[in-house]
């Protein structure tokens, strides 16, 4: 996995953090390496965002969420093995303190009644990154309110 930081500064349209904006520690779910990429290049746009770790399924997911502790996980819904909300469940429960985004290519009512039933705390379609950086800044909110600041290592 790359440091996404030094890239970061040179990515237009960023924005340096605040010196006291707690750094968001980004775990992204997905099947697909090119999706995972985009993700990872979008959120280099985010100042306060870190993607800590990547992976392919939830079996994965839910190891390096143990091991990682991410304050935020987005996650697809369909992957091999086990669809992500059934995977955002277990995570949640296992780390409440985290924050899921779900995104999906299914903008079904019952899809998304069935994620924010298992915990999800966003739903985005993929497709419309905007949403997704929307998302992401409003739990980056939250997140700043709930965490303390004293240490972003």
């Amino acid at each position: 996995m790359r440091a996404s930081t030094p890239m970061r500064e040179m990515t237009a349209g960023a924005v340096a953090p605040d010196a006291d904006e707690k750094e968001i520690r980004v775990l992204l779910v997905d099947d697909q390496a090119g999706m995972r990429t985009g993700l990872r290049i979008l959120l280099q746009l985010e100042a306060n965002a870190k993607v800590i770790g990547e992976a392919g399924n939830a079996v994965e997911a839910e190891s390096l969420a143990q091991a990682l502790k991410p304050d935020l996980v987005i996650m697809d819904v369909e992957m091999p093995g086990c669809d992500g909300i059934a995977a955002a469940s277990r995570c949640i429960h296992q780390h409440p303190q985290c924050m899921v985004i779900i995104l999906t290519i299914h903008a079904l009512p019952e899809v998304r009644a069935r994620a924010i039933a298992a915990g999800a705390w966003a739903f985005v379609e993929k497709g419309k990154p905007q949403e997704l950086r929307d998302a992401f800044r409003r739990a980056s909110e939250i997140l700043q309110i709930d965490a303390p600041h004293s240490s972003n290592a």
